[in-house]
Order: C-alpha cells, then sequence, then structure tokens
C-alpha cells in the first residue's frame, strides 16, 4: 500500500505535501489551529501546573503563525504565555499567521524584536517559533541575536517542527521538537533534542497520490538566473519509427532542459532533422541499432556531457537492437541517469539497490511483459506490488496508466491526473523526455517522476478541453508551457508557499 512519511523529508517535500493538501479542501486557517494546539498540548507536557511562564520567540511566517496559536491555547489553559515578534506585525506573511497574532496581541504581553536574554530568564520554558522548515543559510538579524538569548538563558526549550538555524553555525539545541507531521531532513537527537511528530491533519491522499504542489519542485529561476538553462539530455531511439525519439526529445526541451540530441540510425535521423530545428540529430548505423553502434554511442554521450539519458522509444525489439540497450545499461547503469522506456525495457535485468539511477518507464503490456503478470485485485495491492517489483529490480518504476504508479520501493505514490482522451500514442514518450529533463536538472528521481506524471496528465486534460478525443499528442507538447507557467503561480503563491 502506499504509506504515509516516514523518517524525514526534505523542506521541500513538507511544502509539497501542504500544498496537496490544500488543493485536497483543506484550509491554512484549519492546518495551523491543528499545529498550533499540538505545540501547545507539548508545550503543557513540559510544564509545572498552571500559571506557569512561557516565552514564546515567533518570527512572522507560518512557523510563528503555529507559536502564536499555540500562546493563545496555552492561556486558554491558564498559562501565562509571553510573546517575541522578531520582526514588525506588518511583515506577517499569510493571512491564517496574521490571524493567530491579531488574536494574541491585545489579550497577552507581546514584544516586537528579539528577547535579550534576561527576558527569558524566569520562563518555565522557551518555545522556539522564530523560522520552519524552510530557512536557509546563516541566520541574520534579529534571527541571529534571538538563538542567542535563547542559547544564553539556559531554559528549557521547545523548538516548532525544526530548531531555529538547524545546520548553521547559529542554532537553537532545543531539549525537544515538536515536528508536525514529519520529521525533517537533518534533525538529530544532537540537533533536536526529543523528537515527537505530532499529526496536524493532512489527509492520506496528500501523500498518497500527486497533486498541484507538485509544481514546487521545478527548480526556481532565481537560483539558476546566473547559468540559465544547462541541463543536456540525451535521446538513443528511433530506427523503425523516428516520431517517438522526436517526441520525447521535445518533451526533453519543453521540460527545461537547454540541450537535447538524438542519436537514430539513418534514414530516421534524416527524418527527425526534418521535424524540428529545435533538435541536433546525430546517426548511428543504419535502419535498426545493432550490438555494433554501443561503442559509438558511448563515445558520443561522452563528448557531448550528457546529464540524463532516455532510452528505448520507436527502435523496436529485435534481438541485436536489445543487444545495443544492454551493452549501454551495462556501461551507464549506476554512472548516469537513466529513463528506459518502451523497446530498451526488454533490456533490463535485476539489479537491487540501484532505484536512484534508472527510472522505468512501461505502459500496462510492457509492464507485465517485462516484470510479470500482475494478479492484484484492488488498486492497493497493485501499487503494493510495484513497490515490490521496485525493490527487487533496483529501479524507480513509473507504472503508466489509467492511474500511474510511481515507487522507488521504499516511498509509493499514484498520479490519478489524467484525461482518457490523452492515450493517444506519443504521450508516453513525451512524459518520459520531461521525467529524464527535470532529472537532469538536478530533481531526485522520484521527485522528477512525480512532477512528470502531474505535469504530463494535467497537460492532457488541459488539451483536452480544446480538442477532445481529437487530441494528438503533439498538441499535449505545446500545452507543456502554458500548463508550467500556470501551476507554478498557482503553488507559488497559494497560501503556506513560503512557509
Amino acid at each position: 500500500m502506499a504509506t504515509e512519511p516516514v523518517g524525514e523529508v526534505s523542506a521541500l517535500e513538507s511544502r509539497v505535501l501542504e500544498a496537496n493538501a490544500l488543493a485536497l479542501g483543506l484550509s491554512l486557517d484549519e492546518l495551523m489551529e491543528n499545529a498550533g494546539r499540538a505545540v501547545a498540548e507539548e508545550a503543557a507536557r513540559h510544564l509545572p501546573k498552571a500559571p506557569a511562564r512561557v516565552a514564546i520567540v515567533a518570527g512572522v511566517g507560518n512557523n510563528g503563525g503555529d507559536g502564536t496559536c499555540a500562546a493563545f491555547y496555552l492561556a486558554q489553559w491558564g498559562y501565562t504565555p509571553e510573546v517575541w515578534l522578531l520582526r514588525s506585525p506588518a511583515e506577517i506573511t499569510g493571512g491564517s499567521a496574521r490571524r493567530c497574532w491579531d488574536r494574541i496581541a491585545h489579550r497577552l504581553p507581546v514584544h516586537l524584536g528579539a528577547p535579550a536574554e534576561a527576558d527569558l530568564a524566569s520562563a518555565e520554558l522557551v518555545v522556539d517559533a522564530a523560522l520552519g522548515a524552510g530557512q536557509h543559510g546563516e541566520l541574520r538579524s534579529p534571527y541571529r541575536e534571538a538563538v542567542a538569548s535563547i542559547e544564553r538563558a539556559h531554559r528549557p526549550t521547545l523548538s516548532v517542527d525544526v530548531p531555529t538555524g538547524l545546520g548553521t553555525s547559529t542554532a537553537v539545541r532545543p531539549a525537544w521538537t515538536v515536528a508536525l507531521t514529519s520529521r525533517k531532513s537533518g534533525m538529530t537527537p544532537e540537533s533536536s533534542g526529543e523528537i515527537v511528530v505530532r499529526d496536524i491533519g493532512i489527509p492520506h491522499e496528500a501523500w498518497s497520490a500527486t497533486g498541484p504542489g507538485e509544481f514546487l519542485r521545478y527548480p526556481d529561476a532565481k537560483l539558476r538566473a546566473d547559468r540559465g538553462r544547462s541541463a543536456r539530455v540525451l535521446v538513443v531511439g528511433g530506427g523503425p519509427f523516428a516520431g517517438a525519439p522526436a517526441l520525447a526529445a521535445l518533451g526533453a526541451l519543453r521540460a527545461g532542459a537547454e540541450r537535447v540530441t538524438v542519436l537514430l540510425p539513418e534514414p530516421a535521423a534524416a527524418a527527425v532533422r526534418a521535424m524540428s530545428p529545435d533538435l541536433i540529430v546525430r546517426s548511428v548505423g543504419t535502419g535498426r541499432f545493432t550490438s555494433a553502434n554501443a561503442a559509438e554511442v558511448v563515445s558520443m554521450a561522452r563528448e557531448l556531457k550528457v546529464h540524463a539519458v532516455v532510452l528505448g522509444m520507436g527502435a523496436g525489439r529485435e534481438p541485436e537492437t536489445l543487444a545495443m540497450y544492454s551493452a549501454l545499461l551495462a556501461e551507464w547503469r549506476g554512472r548516469l541517469p537513466l529513463v528506459v522506456d518502451a523497446d530498451a525495457l526488454g533490456a533490463l535485468t535485476r539489479a537491487p539497490g540501484g532505484a536512484a539511477h534508472l527510472v522505468a518507464t512501461p505502459n500496462p503490456a510492457e509492464y507485465e511483459r517485462v516484470f510479470g503478470p500482475d494478479p492484484s485485485r484492488t488498486a492497493e495491492d497493485r501499487l503494493e506490488t510495484a513497490r515490490r517489483r521496485a525493490t527487487e529490480w533496483g529501479v524507480t518504476l513509473l507504472v503508466k496508466g489509467p492511474v500511474d504508479l510511481i515507487t522507488d520501493g521504499r516511498t509509493a505514490q499514484t498520479n490519478p491526473h489524467h484525461h482518457p482522451a490523452a492515450t493517444v500514442g506519443g504521450v508516453g514518450d513525451v512524459l518520459a523526455g520531461v521525467l529524464a529533463s527535470l532529472w537532469a536538472q538536478g530533481l531526485e528521481p522520484t521527485g522528477a517522476a512525480r512532477l512528470a506524471a502531474f505535469w504530463v496528465g494535467t497537460a492532457g486534460a488541459r488539451t483536452a478541453e480544446r480538442r477532445d478525443f481529437s487530441l494528438l499528442a503533439t498538441d499535449v507538447l505545446d500545452t507543456l508551457s502554458e500548463t508550467l507557467v500556470a501551476g507554478l503561480r498557482a503553488a507559488r503563491t497559494a497560501p503556506g508557499a513560503q512557509a
């Protein structure tokens, strides 16, 4: 079955999870209220009886909103909370955090700016709610001064979600951390004290299925402003067919790759050259690939300094062609990010432990032909079977279908976002190219698979609104751009997106 996040998750995964929850109909008000109450309950667990004094150091983001919400509950329970808001109330980001602040601003003792060491000396507990999971880099004023005061006061401290400054030279070292929904990357007993994970109401579907939050994975333009597009993708396919590798290559470009090179035998190479001036086309052999072409393909990939490779579409399943793909897999598996699709799936072998280096993207028929018949009767059993096979074969699986299955053997999710009209031939090739492009740009393989599946599925649905069942794969390809722009705008401006 799909599994709830276990172990630790990154700040990005936490944001994706929350955005998907909001898309399912939850409100950020509800999530923050649940989080604030959970923090208050954990604080009360470590406090003497009311009216014990609690010092709450809050930032202006959602983490600070959780802290000020906790202050409200603690006051209701008879404790004596006192709040230090580190920046001006005018800088509070988000309506939910603002609501929590307004609720306590005229009811409780509040101060603006960082507390001094003396301010915290008599507190029975300090609640660190300055910065949440999205923090990065060394702390700046006033957060740096607040952390210094907390550390010098030597009072029992409870951090909210993650300790402020985690992983930097200036960080809170709490006795306890209440992690919301899941433990975050980098948290250890040494850095975070006793870690207690509290559920705040994120629904099962937010982590078991893809959603609009997947677009938060897309590389931030600000982080690559100095270098623009830089990812290079290689597509090795074609021979009997030319359209499939061309669609994969164009999908990779639409997804943000700087350069995509297609390697095909002639005359398929000539056909792809005529299709698009955006593609770099190199020819290897004639008619169809054979094992004799493997060394030349490896040499070209080395010369091109590619970051990810797509193998298989349009190549055919003749024994000599599969022999070449077997040679390429032996050369590159574990060394280059590989997306194995269509005909190259027949060259796969079991290699447990290699899921981080290879994503296989079979359709239902290919899945059963390569990985074996699936007797599962329920969707949950089918996902569990895929998870087990991903482990046994050492791959990340993206099994295409009415509901896609995505698993690296450790985690497992579904992508139900499709339109039946987008089952037309060629859309799967676009998907493979998009996935490879995202991987080449730095996404980890499971994240790339999740975003690619959601993005292409949503583009298909968007295209079907205009084309219905006259939709073509090239139509979906053309819709990728507007789907990306709309998805990024919605994800990055949604409530809580900058938490």
